[in-house]
Order: C-alpha cells, then sequence, then structure tokens
C-alpha cells in the first residue's frame, strides 16, 4: 500500500483524487488546501483535510505527495517532500524557471526519489502510435510537427484567478494546455534550439493571454508549430510528417473527459492512406499508475530527467520570446 498525499484541491485535484480513491494499492491520507473554505468539499469526499504543507509531512507517514497547487508552489513543495524522502508527481509544469527545475531535479536525485510529471498525453494510445512510428522508422526522416491543444475548460474562471496572472501563468496557454505539446515535441523530434512565440488576449481579459502560437526549430533542423487556446471548442490535433509518410491524431474529447472517440489517419510514400478510431482511455490514470509502479520499484518512469529539464528551458525561451516578440534561442540547462 502506498500512502499519499494530495496537495491543492482544485478542478485538477478533484479529479486526480477520484482516481485515486479507485486505486487498490493507493490510500489518500489527507487533502492539503489552504484555503479553509474547501474543507466541507473535502471532508464531504471522505478525505482529511489539511492546511499546512509541512506540518501534513510530518504528521503523517506519507510515501508520496501528489502536487496539484499553484505553478509557483512547485519548486518548495518539491524540495520539502524529497528532503523527507517522499516521492513526487507534480503537476506540470514541472517549474516556472530552469534554475527551479534544476534545483528540484537535483534535489530529487540526492534524495533517492521519484519525480513525476503531470504529462499525460504521453499516455494516450493515439499519441503512442505516433511515438512507435517515429521510433520503428516508419515516418523516414521528420520534417515538421503540428500540435493544437485548445479547450473552453477554463474560460469562466474570474479574472481573480492565479492561472489568469503572468506571475503564475505567464505565456497565455502555455502552463494550462501548451507545456503538455512541448513535452510531445522533445519526445518526438528531440532538442529545441529556437522559438517564435506571440500571445495575445483576445476575449477573456486575462492579464497573461487566452492564445498561445509558438513555431519551432529543433537541433535536427525540422519545425513545428504550437497552437493553445483558452476560448474555443474542443481542438486537440496531433501531426507529425516525414519523408515516407505522415500521420495526424485528433482527440474529440479532452483527458480527462470519458467517452471521445480519437482518430488516426496515415499517408505513406506509396499513397495508401489509413485511418482508424480508438475509444478513449484514462491516459492520467496510466500516468500515476507509472509513477506508482517507479515508486514500489516495479519499473522506471517513463521520463529522463533530461526531457523534464530541456521543458522548462523551453517554457522560459518562450516566456522570453512572447514578451520581447522575436524569435530566442533555447538555453540548455546542464543536469549534474
Amino acid at each position: 500500500m502506498i500512502t499519499c498525499a494530495v496537495v491543492g484541491f482544485g478542478w485538477w485535484g478533484q479529479h486526480i483524487s477520484r482516481i485515486l480513491k479507485d486505486l487498490d494499492e493507493i490510500k489518500i491520507v489527507c487533502v492539503v488546501e489552504p484555503d479553509i473554505q474547501k474543507r466541507s468539499h473535502i471532508e464531504s469526499v471522505g478525505l482529511k483535510y489539511e492546511n499546512d504543507y509541512a506540518d501534513a509531512l510530518s504528521k503523517y507517514s506519507i510515501d508520496a505527495v501528489i502536487l496539484t497547487s499553484p505553478n509557483d508552489k512547485h519548486d518548495e513543495q518539491i524540495a520539502i517532500a524529497a528532503n523527507k524522502g517522499i516521492h513526487v508527481y507534480c503537476e506540470k509544469p514541472l517549474s516556472l524557471t530552469a534554475n527551479g527545475a534544476q534545483f528540484s531535479i537535483a534535489t530529487c536525485k540526492q534524495n533517492n526519489v521519484v519525480l513525476a510529471i503531470g504529462h499525460e498525453r504521453r499516455f494516450e494510445p493515439g499519441i503512442q502510435i505516433i511515438k512507435e512510428m517515429i521510433t520503428s522508422g516508419q515516418l523516414g526522416t521528420l520534417m515538421h510537427g503540428e500540435f493544437a491543444f485548445s479547450h473552453q475548460k477554463l474560460a469562466s474562471l474570474p479574472t481573480t484567478s492565479w492561472r489568469t496572472k503572468k506571475q503564475y501563468a505567464p505565456a497565455g496557454a502555455m502552463t494550462q494546455m501548451g507545456i503538455h505539446l512541448t513535452d510531445l515535441m522533445i519526445w518526438f523530434f528531440g532538442p529545441i534550439e529556437a522559438v517564435h512565440a506571440i500571445t495575445a488576449d483576445r476575449s477573456l481579459g486575462w492579464e497573461t493571454g487566452d492564445l498561445t502560437s509558438v513555431h519551432f526549430q529543433f537541433e535536427s533542423g525540422a519545425t513545428a508549430t504550437l497552437q493553445a487556446i483558452l476560448n474555443t471548442p474542443n481542438y486537440i490535433r496531433t501531426f507529425v510528417s516525414g519523408t515516407d509518410a505522415w500521420v495526424e491524431v485528433k482527440n474529440s474529447s479532452h483527458p480527462d473527459t470519458p467517452g471521445g472517440i480519437v482518430s488516426v489517419q496515415k499517408l505513406d510514400k506509396h499513397n495508401i492512406d489509413t485511418r482508424d478510431e480508438l475509444q478513449w482511455s484514462d491516459a492520467v490514470r496510466a500516468n500515476l499508475l507509472a509513477f506508482f509502479q517507479a515508486v514500489l520499484g516495479r519499473a522506471t518512469y517513463p521520463f529522463s530527467q533530461f526531457e523534464l529539464m530541456h521543458n522548462i528551458d523551453v517554457l522560459e525561451a518562450i516566456i522570453k520570446s512572447s514578451e520581447a516578440k522575436t524569435a530566442i534561442k533555447v538555453h540548455a540547462t546542464k543536469l549534474e
């Protein structure tokens, strides 16, 4: 049995908690939430309430923390847990800065704890089809990718929410959805060399903006584009082209919403057009299970330290590019 604490009980913390309660080998010992007004809700679903993170980690015997807290809290919360020998599953982004990510990765390594990240899209069957086609060489030399992740799930948030502020959620939709896409880009194409980002507020009145558009150059010479919009109907699309074939995956629903259809289309250099449909599967649950398997020593968590670090290097470059309104080279932070 793995004992864990969920930290933060907003929309996503509640979703994660529902998944955890259905897992046989997992016990939620408490939910840490500084907002006392959420106490009755937490207790109404049968969970213990705590309002102080450090105190909770000292009070209970905890094997792992699930951080669904505001982005600016991640660095400190990871360090506190890791230094107590507690494994960490952190919702994206790992950090808002390269220095913060570097420190978190090093601290977890020094304390021999698993550091997992909430990038569940890697666990979607459609995305894994693309990865397999790349790995097996079916696409040939990779040329270009197009990545879109847009929806309206957060559009009703008040402008006072931390998610609307540049300080806590910079570069428009990057920390909400876009960073999932840069994770996939790194997994598919490798290191990113330069970015040119544009953000704007078109409809919501958010300080950080409600749309993000980015053009990427990879070290390999391949290119890609990213689209993340916070106020448009659900549009989730992943397209990768190579010299021998291209593949496109479209999701009809958000990763947290059962019942959607995933359409997969492939076209090869012989003009053979293949189309398929997959049923929605719970990628968030799959990611959590991968984390717990690593905690139990049964498997290695399938994200490299380089991938975790490089994604935050890319995020930092996108933030700088959107503010400077010009292309920015990605600085590669070294890991010890």
